[in-house]
């Protein structure tokens, strides 16, 4: 039965396909599309941005540059060989290289090669602080890179942050709308009973409406927050992009702060802009070394070997006598002498190439005597350089020392806003209490219900913002420190 089945089953032909096809894969689209992603931690985060930032990825290809211009002021220790060859057709009266000697009204072939070789054995140590200053820019180059990324880590930490705050906030404006729309309905019930005017119902549900108007706006920000982080993220699509919420039921808060000299010792070893000034000093004081090597002396050891081939030139192989008339005498009778004749062949490439064969070593000193004030030009502009370098690094420990003079003031201030935060909504929490306990039962009016639940939302916004605000100035004073970002 089940094969008669199978036989009775029709299988749609492909024109069919073609036409289900596009609406099976907008059903598995939108199936994919639908699938929560999972949360973003802040690690994660800081994470995918260093992988994707474009910035980051130019620094990178500018350190390989450093590493390649290492990898060349070592090579130039090695000496240079070079080796040519060339073929040659001459014309009417020329010069035969092989023998130098004029032929007219011929046409030559020749052939010519040579390999050369030289090397620098001192040149008052140039090649040896080339390749120092080179290391040096290589190291600032990657310290550059470093704090790139600590740079874009920050935002990003900030931006996690924003949202978060952002979230709280929304959360904040809905739970009091809640609390709102529960008075709505209960004062509607009393309105209905008699027992409160109308006016009273007007009140409440104008307040309830303009805090529904707060939670769009508090929306309309943690939207932008998130797409802030996304824009630092570098994503191309934010669609189902969330970030994890961090558990603040351990939060730890830090009333004393470390000091400034602490944290600044901390700073001077671990963050990146103070090496790159450090190395940078270094590769100018390198290149100082560099010019005064121009004027030292140059030795050096050239060698250098080559042949050719002329297709006219000819070999001896042998000689065979002849005689010939040398004189007569005074008889008018011919003097005759016998003289050894050469006699020629060709002469093959192999052994011309072989015979012309010459090879040359030279030793030389050149010793540099004036040359038009540049090389004094040069070590004079070397030495500004490093006495420049000298004051960029100074300045860098300056702002260094002034950002976290700044940040533990701010610290400081977060620490104490908190505090006082914190002790304002516990104030504002048992005055709304009283008040709502006074407006159930007809005590107060809705002005007053509603300015005590305002000054509540405030209290609890500003706490908010002390949080975090505290949480980002404290992550700062550990980042100068070394240690890692966190949201606890």
């Amino acid at each position: 039965s089940g094969n008669k089945y199978l036989c009775s089953l029709k299988f749609p032909g492909m024109k069919t396909l073609r036409s289900i096809l596009p609406v099976i894969f907008l059903l598995t689209a939108a199936i994919f599309k639908g699938y929560p992603q999972e949360p973003w931690s802040l690690e994660k985060c800081v994470r995918y941005a260093l992988e994707n930032n474009i910035q980051i990825k130019q620094q990178q290809l500018n350190s390989e540059y450093a590493g390649n211009n290492l990898l060349q002021s070592k090579m130039s220790l090695l000496p240079t060989i070079n080796a040519s060859a060339a073929q040659s057709k001459s014309f009417g009266r020329a010069l035969d290289q092989t023998t130098y000697t004029f032929t007219q009204n011929q046409t030559i072939t020749s052939l010519s090669s040579s390999v050369n070789a030289n090397l620098v054995v001192f040149n008052g140590l140039q090649k040896i602080n080339l390749i120092r200053q080179s290391r040096f820019d290589l190291m600032a180059s990657l310290q550059q890179l470093e704090k790139l990324k600590n740079d874009l880590a920050l935002n990003v930490a900030a931006a996690y942050l924003q949202i978060l705050f952002n979230m709280e906030l929304l959360n904040s404006a809905q739970q009091q709308a809640e609390v709102t729309r529960q008075q709505v309905e209960r004062t509607a019930k009393l309105v209905d009973a008699g027992s409160l005017p109308m006016g009273n119902l007007l009140e409440i549900q104008a307040q309830h409406a303009t805090e529904e108007v707060q939670i769009v706006n508090y929306q309309n920000q943690l939207d932008i927050s998130y797409l802030t982080l996304a824009q630092l993220l570098e994503l191309k699509d934010t669609e189902g992009f969330r970030i994890e919420i961090p558990d603040f039921s351990d939060f730890q808060f830090k009333e004393v702060l470390d000091p400034v000299a602490d944290i600044y010792q901390d700073a001077l070893r671990n963050l990146p802009q103070i090496k790159i000034a450090e190395y940078q000093l270094k590769s100018s004081e390198a290149g100082l070394s560099v010019a005064r090597g121009g004027r030292s002396p140059r030795l050096f050891i050239a060698a250098s070997y080559g042949t050719g081939y002329s297709d006219i030139r000819q070999r001896i192989i042998g000689t065979t006598p002849q005689t010939i008339p040398i004189g007569a005498t005074q008889g008018g009778e011919l003097v005759y002498s016998q003289i050894e004749q050469p006699i020629y062949d060709t002469y093959p490439l192999k052994m011309q190439l072989k015979d012309n064969a010459s090879t040359t070593l030279t030793f030389g000193l050149s010793v540099p005597l004036f040359n038009g004030w540049s090389v004094n030009t040069q070590v004079s502009n070397a030495r500004l350089n490093v006495q420049n370098a000298r004051y960029n690094l100074d300045l860098s420990k300056n702002l260094l020392y002034k950002d976290i003079q700044q940040a533990h003031a701010d610290a400081l201030a977060a620490v104490k806003r908190y505090l006082a935060s914190e002790k304002s909504l516990e104030a504002q929490k048992e005055s709304f209490k009283y008040v709502q306990q006074k407006y159930e039962v007809g005590l107060v009016t809705t002005v007053d219900f509603n300015t005590a639940k305002t000054s509540l939302a405030r209290a609890e916004s500003e706490l908010l913002q002390a949080k975090y605000d505290y949480l980002f100035r404290i992550n700062i004073l550990n980042f100068y420190r070394g240690n890692p970002l966190t949201v606890k």
